[in-house]
């Protein structure tokens, strides 16, 4: 694995790598040894698309130096549940994304639903995760006209990743179901249902 370590400021470090894959392992071990006690005293460790951001290091000049004779394990399995997302595949956008995939609206629904995601990272929303699980062919561009509003419970697809907005929100994401769960209630311990590593499985509603 190769990784760069930029210096954030004087207590933070950016760590690049080489795709997302590589992100998600190094934050999945990064978790490992903060919670066995290997890991020096950190604020927070914040995964994305290829980089993880740690912030509150007393000596981040000493942990970048210490990164690269790592090893980093392959990505591990989670044994939790997954959380699953019952989900009607009717969205705008679901044939547009039928005929880039070059099956039927039918097969986009067999295909979404028989993946098994994994929260890459968050970001964009409180609640919004970025899901990966697809196979590469499956990759979608963004809409070239963002909507002005997207509901909320919309599930979406862009490049990899596959997402639901947790609120109504301007968006460009390709629009295939949508959902009635709540992805973000801070009402509600944890408040948000995604969290960097849960796995995610959509449940097909409706046939």
């Amino acid at each position: 694995m190769t990784m760069r370590a930029l210096p954030v400021g004087d207590r933070a470090l950016l760590i690049e790598l080489a795709d997302g894959e590589e992100a998600e392992a190094l934050h999945a071990e990064l978790l490992r040894r903060r919670a066995t006690g290997a890991l020096p005293a950190v604020g927070e460790i914040v995964p994305a698309a290829r980089t993880v951001l740690l912030d509150g290091l007393a000596d981040p000049a000493r942990l970048a130096r210490e990164l690269p004779g790592w090893e980093i394990p392959p990505l591990p399995a989670r044994a939790e549940e997954a959380v699953e997302v019952p989900v009607r595949y009717d969205g705008p956008d679901l044939a547009a994304v039928a005929a880039l995939w070059q099956v039927t609206e039918d097969d986009v629904a067999e295909i979404h639903s028989a993946a098994e995601f994994r929260v890459a990272f968050c970001g964009f929303a409180p609640g919004f995760g970025y899901l990966t699980g697809l196979p590469q062919r499956y990759a979608v561009p963004r809409r070239d006209t963002p909507r002005a509003s997207v509901p909320a419970g919309a599930l979406g697809l862009a490049g990899p990743y596959s997402g639901v907005y947790p609120r109504s929100s301007p968006g460009g994401w390709q629009l295939i179901g949508t959902t009635e769960l709540e992805l973000w209630d801070p009402a509600r311990v944890p408040a948000a249902l995604f969290a960097p590593g849960v796995r995610v499985r959509f449940v097909r509603e409706g046939r």
